[in-house]
């Protein structure tokens, strides 16, 4: 691989969980078990994370630059990584169907968004995940399931979800 090849969705979906919880001493082993991939993808995706300029540093304990996560999570990932959506099926909430959006957008006129997941209580529009392994990832994360959320949110919803979605995201990062 090439030291200036392309952010994938796995690095975003990495750099969210660092900012789920920017407390924690991963490893790699752990991130990736978290993620449902290997230890040397989570490595990969970290040292792309870097060299995209969303880590401050190559390492897994390095900082999430949070102001270009920020740039990118609002006005690039859309574009990088639109949002699909699919047929009905059984899964979980995601979009303005989870939380925390789904607290204060209410639309019951269509399904909702959901990630396909057998195990899913919702049925719904299916809606890709960002990645893969997002949804497992997420059930077992509540923060994380959050934070894709309000991703979703900005890659598919309409003008006013992806108001809401932006100020609670931008909240989030200026907070923590």
């Amino acid at each position: 691989m090439s030291q200036d090849s392309n952010l994938n969705r796995l690095d975003v979906l990495l750099v969210l969980k660092l900012l789920a919880h920017p407390e924690r001493d991963w490893t790699y082993k752990e991130i990736g078990e978290s993620l449902g991939v290997s230890a040397s993808q989570a490595f990969s995706s970290v040292r792309q994370a870097a060299r995209s300029g969303l880590l401050y540093s190559p390492a897994l304990h390095g900082t999430v630059n949070r102001a270009n996560i920020k740039e990118f999570l609002i006005h690039g990932l859309k574009y990088a990584f639109p949002a699909h959506r699919g047929s009905m099926t059984r899964g979980m909430p995601t979009s303005h169907a989870g939380p925390p959006l789904n607290s204060v957008i209410t639309d019951s006129s269509e399904p909702p968004p959901v990630w396909p997941m057998a195990q899913g209580s919702v049925r719904g529009l299916e809606l890709a995940p960002l990645y893969k392994t997002a949804p497992k990832a997420a059930h077992d994360d509540p923060i994380l399931y959050e934070y894709l959320v309000l991703v979703d949110a900005i890659r598919e919803g309409r003008a006013r979800e992806r108001e809401i979605a932006v100020r609670e995201l931008s909240t989030r990062l200026e907070s923590a």
